[in-house]
């Protein structure tokens, strides 16, 4: 597996993919660790957790330069995403006992029944590259809170981020085995998944990839939580505050170089306000910094990798060749490294590229529509389901058109963003399940009914019956 810095194009360095006997041992101490792990209180658990967080914000620089160094990361999002990190395990070394509670249920006379919620076991997680301790950290705390314990098989482009988060839990005093990194390439997941010691998988990236997880777990009766792709609509409407929406939406767009599941990346904008906002968009757009992103003044960086970035050339070149209008960027950047600048489209035609497909980079595709139907029409033109924005002064009139967007989650005069205190997952070709809160960490237990019945005085020399 080689590090390339997207920045440059140059090979940082080349690690050694794990053999079958090292896959083996970490199924192995997975297994045997959660026999004695998931015994452990929840209260030790969430201390271990907070002991993660403190450890995080001490290598703060570190484990974010890392970040910008294997995928591109900007380093004051990095920085961030670091921070986030810390939020989510505090979250759940704060809250994980309240939500393991046992939940109490009406009982007839001389019973008591309850459920009670009991870790499953090892539980795979196949994650990307593009928040690459995020993404790890929204399923780990939540399900080490649980009494699971992980593995990771993380995107092949960042292993060091990899190995790194590995060594936080276990620098936090977690046990040996509680959370272990295979690096691995994609196809060899299967194989683990189809272990019996796995006992579910997770999983954020690509729709193919999401199928063929889902898949070999259906065939092995195993729990899934699948976040896919997305193409999050944000719908502008003609009673909308334009400068903040188009603000909003620029960074919407272009957070991380665009390379987000729920970056907004359709903007379907009202007749009324369509000039006004294209005008202020592509200004906000325009004002960006495009550099290193070892830089703190860099807005946007690299793409993560050279094919990427080219592929996301190739969905703009398809796009204009179709009709569609470029009003900033389209073109690949003259410098060394992966970099593409924030784009604008317009006038974009129905099944290009950049209207049907997902476009995992700074790329945005504004359509102008005549009304609100029209623009609940177009948020719905799409396979995916993962979130969308909706910008309005009428506070009820956006809860009510939140309610017929098919999406996961919807923000309204706001960006779509996850945070550990909400559920957080889509629909359709998004995926199934929910993370975060108290919904992810109760996704892998197994929610166990117990009965207690009082038992009826009887004769010594009964015999029972059926």
């Amino acid at each position: 597996m080689e590090r390339i810095n997207p920045a440059t194009g140059e090979t940082i360095e080349t690690f050694d993919e794990h053999d079958d006997e090292e896959v083996e041992d970490r199924l192995s101490r997975a297994a045997s660790t959660f026999e004695t792990f998931r015994d452990r209180s929840v209260a030790e658990r969430e201390t271990k957790l907070a002991k993660v967080a403190t450890l995080l914000r001490e290598r703060t620089t570190e484990y974010a330069e890392l970040m910008t160094r294997e995928m591109g990361k900007p380093i004051a999002q990095a920085e961030a995403e670091v921070e986030k990190c810390a939020w989510v395990c505090d979250h759940y070394a704060e809250h994980a006992g309240r939500y393991l509670q046992d939940e109490q249920h009406p009982s007839p006379p001389g019973s008591t029944v309850k459920t009670v919620h009991e870790p499953l076991g090892p539980v795979l997680a196949v994650m990307p590259w593009n928040f690459p301790f995020w993404q790890v950290f929204r399923f780990a705390a939540p399900y080490l809170a649980a009494g699971n314990v992980g593995l990771l098989k993380h995107a092949s482009n960042v292993p060091e981020c990899a190995l790194a988060i590995e060594d936080v839990f276990r620098d936090a005093g977690f046990p040996d085995g509680a959370f272990q990194t295979m690096l691995i390439p994609s196809n060899r997941v299967d194989g683990v998944l189809s272990d019996p010691r796995v006992k579910a998988a997770t999983l954020t990236g690509s729709g193919p990839a999401g199928r063929a997880v889902a898949g070999t777990a259906g065939e092995n009766l195993k729990k899934t939580v699948l976040e896919l792709g997305g193409s999050d609509p944000y719908v502008v409407l003609d009673d909308a505050d334009v400068d903040a929406a188009a603000t909003t939406g620029a960074w919407a767009r272009n957070l991380n170089g665009g390379q987000s599941c729920i970056a907004a990346k359709r903007f379907v904008v009202h007749d009324a306000v369509y000039e006004a906002f294209i005008e202020r968009f592509v200004a906000e757009v325009e004002s960006f910094t495009v550099g290193d992103p070892m830089d703190h003044d860099t807005d946007v960086g690299p793409q993560a990798r050279q094919d990427l970035m080219e592929g996301i050339h190739e969905q703009v070149t398809e796009s204009v060749e179709a009709g569609a209008t470029v009003l900033t960027g389209g073109e690949p950047l003259d410098r060394d490294g992966a970099y593409y600048p924030p784009t604008v489209l317009a006038d974009v035609p129905r099944g290009c590229p950049v209207d049907a497909e997902e476009v995992f980079g700074p790329v945005a595709a504004v359509y102008q529509v005549p009304d609100e139907e029209a623009a609940i029409e177009k948020a719905n033109e799409t396979e995916f389901g993962l979130g969308a924005s909706i910008w309005t002064a009428d506070l009820e009139r956006g809860e009510r058109i939140a309610g017929r967007i098919d999406a996961g989650c919807t923000y309204i005069n706001e960006l779509v963003k996850s945070d550990p205190r909400v559920p957080f997952g889509g629909v359709k070709e998004s995926g199934y399940g929910r993370e975060l809160s108290e919904a992810g960490i109760k996704e892998f237990v197994n929610r166990k009914t117990v009965w207690r019945q009082q038992p009826e005085a009887s004769d010594e020399d009964e015999v029972p019956t059926e």
